[in-house]
Formats: C-alpha cells, structure tokens, sequence
C-alpha cells in the first residue's frame, strides 16, 4: 500500500491553521476507512526562518509530498481527491512512499 505524505506549514495561534488541522483530520480519517494510508507532518513558520520568509503571509499551506496543495483554506473535497489521486499513482504520485508490507 502507498503513504500519502501530507505536511500542514502553519504557526501557533494562526485560526486558519486550527481549521486547516481540522478538515485534514476528517479527510485523514475518512481516507484510511476507504484503506488509502496517509502521514501528516506540521511544520512550525516560527521554527524555521526560511519556511517563515517564503510563507509569512499565506498560510496555512498543505502540501502532497512537497508540492503545494492548498493556501489559507484547505477544501475537503479537493484534498480527499488529490490524496485518493496520489494513492492510485496521478498527479504527486513520485511523492508517495510505498509503505512496507
């Protein structure tokens, strides 16, 4: 089975990034009921100076396997097709890890 890699690039206190965490852990759940295996890693603009001058003003920012999918508002229906579209080999599809059997 393939893991879909997911990353949240937001900060604390940032109520759109509370929102984006939300939508992403429905989605997140709703995809491994359906058996699509998914990993979210958070990363902090105020721990990183580099992440913080590119995305001071626009996040949050979800990406697949490093590729920007979303800015500000993360849709549900949108995420869950491109997470479902990474899994079956589409678009991000080099950014999928196979998981070990």
């Amino acid at each position: 089975m393939r893991t879909v890699k997911l990353t949240l690039i937001g900060k604390p206190g940032c109520h759109l990034c509370d929102d984006a965490r939300e939508v992403i852990a429905g989605v997140r759940a709703d995809a491994a009921s359906r058996g699509v295996s998914t990993e979210l890693e958070e990363l902090d603009i105020l721990q990183d100076p580099a992440l913080a001058r590119k995305y001071a003003e626009h996040i949050p920012v979800v990406q697949i396997g490093g590729k920007q999918h979303a800015i500000w508002r993360v849709d549900a229906v949108r995420l869950t097709a491109a997470i479902d579209k990474a899994a079956r080999g589409g678009i991000f599809s080099q950014f999928v890890k196979d998981s070990p059997s």
